[in-house]
């Protein structure tokens, strides 16, 4: 591997690690350099600028990701008449546990990125990860909604927004949830465990009624 490549993978791994724990907005091309040992001409020279730096930290996970998952999606899709929300949110298991081969804890750290992009005024990366991975996610929503078709789109919106605060929430801070079964219930755990429990649970929710819906409303309002 020569020098430019180690410099420029050095610059990632930094960037990644800062913008997964102080955000987009706070950490700067300063704070980036002085970490990574290099100056500014070498970040200008490998990315042109911080938008294409957070976007090329995006897409060295997006796609270790979505290409994993297009696979996993593919073996589905042999049996699309008969799937299951449980199948189709099962999909994103090996994905998510592929980019642990980008670094230790990668899937942690996707979710951090992942929840600072949701959170913060990124328009750039929005735009970046919908002109190029968008075909990846209408493909998943639609086995979702094979999976669901008495769901409309609206209601189908929510659900994903509340998946996805999910996996960002549980996945990003699995360290705690570790130490927290650990200490109370002298159970290890590994992400795993955690996104297959995780996965159980979101389906279920997925596949709540519209009556079960109508019931707590009409509940609530008496």
């Amino acid at each position: 591997m020569n020098k430019q490549i180690i410099t420029k993978n050095k610059i990632l791994n930094i960037a990644e690690a800062l913008f997964a724990e102080h955000g987009f907005n706070e950490t700067s091309l300063r704070e980036i350099t002085a970490e990574a040992k290099v100056n500014l001409a070498s970040v200008n020279y490998h990315f042109g600028s911080k938008k294409s730096l957070i976007e090329a930290v995006f897409e060295r996970y997006m796609e270790v990701f979505t290409n994993s998952l297009m696979n996993e999606m593919a073996m589905l899709e042999k049996d699309v008449q008969n799937i299951k929300t449980l199948e189709v949110l099962q999909t994103l298991i090996h994905p998510l546990m592929a980019v642990n081969h980008i670094r230790p804890d990668g899937s942690s750290v996707f979710m951090k990125l992942l929840g600072r992009a949701y959170s913060e005024t990124q328009g750039h990366l929005r735009r970046f990860v919908m002109q190029k991975y968008s075909h990846v996610f209408l493909r998943f929503t639609r086995l979702l909604h094979k999976a669901n078709p008495e769901l409309s789109s609206e209601s189908m919106f929510w659900r994903l927004h509340f998946m996805m605060g999910s996996f960002i929430f549980t996945l990003a801070g699995h360290e705690a949830l570790q130490e927290i079964s650990q200490s109370d219930f002298d159970r290890k755990v590994d992400i795993e465990t955690i996104l297959t429990r995780l996965i159980a649970f979101l389906a279920a929710g997925f596949e709540y009624s519209r009556e079960q819906s109508d019931t707590l409303k009409h509940s609530t309002h008496q």
